[in-house]
């Protein structure tokens, strides 16, 4: 569980700055124990997921490049995925999370 914590603390890090960047027209409101993701490739669909997600290995995957392709700078106010909106729905439907 050790090696979990690292990319876990890291997702916190971006989403903390994402909602510090954030406008108070952009904002939509966010259920306690979720958080809101941007996904796709040129048009970008928001999503909001439960937070149980970033423990999962295969989200994690997701993070790690998010943090290399944007670093800690997520322009659209939320932590942005790069892949495509299907995969990423497949995936999320697969943890449990729609």
């Amino acid at each position: 569980m050790a090696i979990l914590m690292p990319r876990i603390i890291q997702a916190k890090q971006i989403f903390r700055r994402s909602l510090s960047n954030r406008s108070s027209n952009t904002y939509m409101a966010i259920p306690k124990g979720y958080f809101a993701v941007y996904v796709g490739e040129q048009e970008k669909k928001r999503f909001v997921v439960p937070i149980s997600l970033l423990s999962r290995p295969a989200f994690q995957e997701l993070l790690c490049q998010a943090e290399e392709e944007f670093g800690y700078s997520h322009p659209m106010g939320g932590l942005t995925i790069p892949c495509s909106e299907d995969i990423f729905t497949d995936l999320a439907s697969r943890l449990g999370a729609f």
